[in-house]
């Protein structure tokens, strides 16, 4: 893969991390792992309103990551690619290693010290 332009790394930040900046969209998105919900089934499982829950898929979908299908009344929401999984997943085990390298380093420096 070639060196990323400043325009890509722009329309990237816009699309992609400014929709994960909130905990609870990275929820969210993890929750529609396992299959479509309605906004009433997620706010269930996320313990938070329904309208909250609604904004937070309104970014989500205006980002593209997640897709709508109408049943009657009920909109219910999946994942638009499963790859924004596999990238969070990568990071949440960048984030452990890192972490875990840390806790080594502060129990090496607590014996030493």
């Amino acid at each position: 893969m070639t060196q990323p332009t400043e325009k890509e790394i722009q329309l990237f930040h816009a699309h992609i991390c400014e929709s994960l900046n909130d905990p609870k969209r990275v929820l969210i998105l993890y929750l529609l792992r396992e299959g479509r919900r309605s906004v009433t089934e997620l706010a269930e499982a996320l313990g938070v309103p329904q309208p909250t829950v609604s904004h937070h898929l309104k970014v989500l979908r205006e980002r593209s990551l997640v897709l709508t299908e109408r049943e009657g009344t009920t909109i219910y929401y999946s994942l638009a690619d499963q790859r924004i999984i596999q990238a969070l997943n990568i990071l949440r085990t960048m984030l452990l290693e890192l972490l875990s390298e840390r806790v080594s380093v502060m129990e090496v420096s607590r014996r030493e010290g």
